[in-house]
């Protein structure tokens, strides 16, 4: 618990980071490419001097998405004029990647840009004046929070969770006490639980935490709860793997070694899914979360309470 509040402490004055990070990941910085198909001279024109979108023209729809397929282009822009007035725009973007978030930003920042141009266009052609839309800037800070703070805070420590249990469990054959413990009127599995239920709760504890310093710096968390039962499930996932590497192993460095390489394995192959486990606290955090989500948060949460079992019944024979 005094960890958790010096983390606390040190975060509160550390906002400074975030502007440093803010300033590296800055959707402004990376440049987007969209294929586009159809009229694209409205198109082309408001991209002449915009830094952040560049738009390459094909002659048809099916080149345009090609070249989306062959990773030639982040995204397709297809515009037709039907009749010649309503202008239909269809966005094709990836499906699940992190980056998409910020392609579908760039992809709506272009037809705001693109509607107003429009708007200005056929003003001559109106019976009255319309009125005048203000400015309003994005800040960089939404994206930033939700797409890279909030799943970064969420997972560290996870990753922390696991290495303590690797390192809780081979320090007692390191250490030689584990004849000591076994001496006592606890079972093996209680004596698993002693080392490892620290581990779990410490997790979904700091994540709470850093959600309730996000809240007081005024950044809202729409699904709280389920995110902290999300960080609860992948923790004793982890946990479980890290005290398992340590029962079979009983040495530091290469059961660390073994958990690190195979949490990192875990965590890429949650990117293979559908929805990404990052993008899943991303959409609970921002409040667009689909029954998909909450599927997966659930999900997690079982693979969890499975691989904690499984741990807890290997070490009763493991210590015995």
């Amino acid at each position: 618990m005094l960890a958790l509040a010096i983390q606390l402490f040190i975060a509160a004055f550390s906002s400074f980071l975030v502007v440093g990070l803010v300033s590296l990941y800055d959707p402004g910085s990376g440049s987007v490419e969209f294929a586009a198909a159809g009229d694209t001279d409205e198109l082309v024109s408001i991209t002449e001097n915009e830094e952040a979108w560049t738009v390459t023209t094909y002659e048809t729809r099916e080149e345009a998405v090609e070249a989306f397929e062959n990773r030639r282009a982040d995204a397709v822009l297809v515009t037709d004029r039907p009749g010649g007035g309503d202008v239909d725009v269809t966005v094709i973007a990836p499906r699940s990647d992190l980056r998409t978030t910020l392609i579908v930003s760039a992809a709506r920042d272009m037809l705001r840009k693109y509607e107003d141009a429009e708007r200005e266009r056929r003003a001559a052609s109106l019976d009255v004046r319309p009125l005048e839309v203000p400015e309003g800037g994005a800040s960089p800070y939404h994206g930033f929070t939700y797409a890279v703070l909030v799943p970064l805070l969420m997972f560290l420590p996870v990753f922390i969770s696991g290495s303590i249990a690797a390192d809780s469990v081979t320090e007692e054959f390191e250490r030689g006490t584990l004849d000591l413990l076994r001496v006592s009127p606890l079972s093996d599995a209680a004596l698993f639980d002693g080392k490892t239920a620290t581990a779990v709760a410490i997790a979904p504890a700091q994540a709470a935490l850093w959600l309730a310093l996000l809240r007081l710096n005024g950044v809202l968390v729409a699904s709280p709860l389920a995110l902290v039962a999300l960080v609860a499930g992948v923790t004793a996932i982890a946990v479980g793997l890290g005290a398992l590497v340590a029962l079979q192993f009983r040495e530091r460095k290469q059961a660390q070694f073994v958990y690190s390489v195979g949490v990192m394995a875990f965590f890429a192959l949650t990117f293979a899914l559908p929805e990404p486990s990052a993008n899943t606290v991303a959409k609970l955090a921002a409040g667009s979360a689909t029954p998909a989500t909450y599927v997966y948060a659930a999900v997690y949460v079982a693979v969890g309470a499975v691989a904690f079992a499984v741990a807890r019944r290997v070490a009763g024979r493991k210590l015995s």
